[in-house]
């Protein structure tokens, strides 16, 4: 009975959660400093950081169980964070109705900073979302990011193209 219980609760979330919930615990503002935040933290190495923020996912996959983190493997695509000269894209994920947050690595960034790492990242996020803290635990997941990448990744002077977007996407 607690599995059918937690999978209505998810199910409700998912329902009730919109761009207006978006708009409320994220906001305009918070979009415009997290987009600064990469974009100064990306002068600072040659990999690239897109953040995405989805508030529920459909229906149909809130049914079929669809994990949190397969769906970031989807935006990771579909964003196109795979496809930076360097194989070293990383992308933080946010799905609001599950307060979950997942970081995919492409290749590179995936060998040169273990897991470990990432995983205290995502959790330092969400347990500032679950106070909901939304701007400063994004902006300090960014910050922190670009400090992981800059030691991997360093800029040194190189020719250094921003390749994707800075600004979150708001899907």
């Amino acid at each position: 009975m607690p599995h059918r219980a937690n999978r209505l609760r998810r199910l409700w979330r998912h329902l009730t959660t919109d761009h207006a919930d978006m708009r409320r615990m994220v906001g305009e503002s918070a979009l415009d400093a997290i987009e600064a935040a990469v974009h100064q933290g990306e002068a600072g190495h040659t990999a690239e950081l897109r953040v995405a923020f989805e508030p529920a996912l459909p229906l149909a996959r809130v049914l079929r169980r669809m994990a949190p983190r397969h769906r970031a493997l989807e935006v990771f695509g579909a964003l196109r964070v795979w496809d930076t000269e360097g194989n070293n894209g990383v992308l933080i994920y946010v799905l609001l109705a599950d307060r979950a947050v997942e970081i995919i690595a492409d290749r590179s960034a995936a060998r040169a900073i273990p897991q470990t790492q990432w995983d205290e990242l995502a959790r330092s996020m969400s347990a500032a979302f679950a106070r909901n803290a939304y701007r400063e635990g994004a902006i300090d997941a960014v910050v922190r990011l670009n400090a992981l990448l800059a030691a991997a990744f360093p800029a040194d002077g190189r020719d250094n193209p921003d390749e994707l977007p800075n600004r979150p996407a708001v899907l």
